[in-house]
């Protein structure tokens, strides 16, 4: 779910960031080898990234993760070194994913941190495997195809993998791509994503498990997409009348496109942090 065009520079850009632990390893998942880094210490919190991504792209958000956290930071099918495979890549299948690589290094049940194509897929992961999510943040999400800005939505039936075969951003996933000559078709699996069917609204409603929702203000998402996210998670009403607030949360990034989200890494933390721990600012009445 990043937005092609929009990502290409910023991926390209993007200072790659070094994890100190435990890094550099695969997991056969789905046939796929799926690799993953650890880092950190805590709770689990599992990190999926956004399309066209890899761990590094991800940038500073995942080491300032690690110093509360086990941190276990994936690189989804096609992504980064993960082998691509013949099969579509959807939201459901790489939630799968995620569920059985937590199955294979033996996390029962974890935090989950997503952005934009990862948060879709946490959210399918909270959706399809909800024993498995403790709590989920999601930044820079859409639960229905109608909640893409209009702009995005008209760019989609023009994309062709032509826009990025032998550019900047075919380069970039040659560099870590166990497969450098399969670009092609991986981007035909990732303009084909776009296309799918979204109308998760059923589900959405029946979630148990507490969303931290982190948008921007000029988001690929729209802002009433996602109040009506947080309004189907419980969230919306007025505090202070003595009635508990709900576990889910939204938050707005100010000035921020979709592309920016990942790299507020400090108001991030200050979003992610206190969700992840439960903690509720104090209104006068408490």
């Amino acid at each position: 779910m990043i937005r092609t065009l929009f990502l290409a520079t910023s991926l390209i850009l993007a200072p790659a960031t070094a994890l100190a632990q435990d890094a550099g390893n695969y997991a056969d998942i789905n046939g796929m080898q799926l690799y993953y880094e650890v880092s950190g210490s805590g709770e689990p919190l599992v990190v999926l990234h956004g399309a066209y991504m890899n761990i590094e792209t991800m940038g500073d958000i995942i080491p300032r993760l690690a110093e509360s956290h086990t941190v276990y930071a994936l690189e989804l099918q096609g992504h980064g070194r993960t082998n691509d495979i013949d099969r579509p890549i959807t939201y459901q299948n790489l939630a799968d994913d995620v569920a059985a690589f937590m199955d294979s290094v033996g996390l029962e049940k974890a935090d989950i941190f997503g952005y934009s194509m990862g948060a879709a897929v946490g959210l399918q992961l909270a959706i399809r495997h909800e024993d498995k999510v403790d709590q989920l943040v999601a930044a820079s999400v859409a639960y229905d195809a109608s909640g893409w800005q209009p702009a995005f939505t008209e760019f989609i039936p023009s994309m062709t993998p032509d826009m990025f075969v032998g550019g900047p951003m075919e380069e970039e996933w040659k560099r870590l791509a166990p497969n450098p000559e399969g670009f092609r078709a991986f981007a035909e699996r990732l303009i084909q994503l776009e296309k799918e069917p979204m109308a998760w609204e059923e589900d959405v409603k029946t979630l148990q498990t507490p969303v931290l929702i982190i948008a921007g203000d000029a988001d690929v998402s729209t802002l009433e997409h996602n109040v009506a996210l947080f309004r189907l998670l419980g969230g919306g009403a007025m505090g202070d009348m003595g009635v508990p607030l709900p576990a889910s949360r939204l938050a707005v990034l100010p000035a921020t496109s979709h592309t920016a989200v990942i790299a507020q890494v400090d108001l991030l933390e200050g979003f992610i942090e206190p969700f992840l721990a439960g903690d509720t600012p104090k209104g006068m009445f408490e």
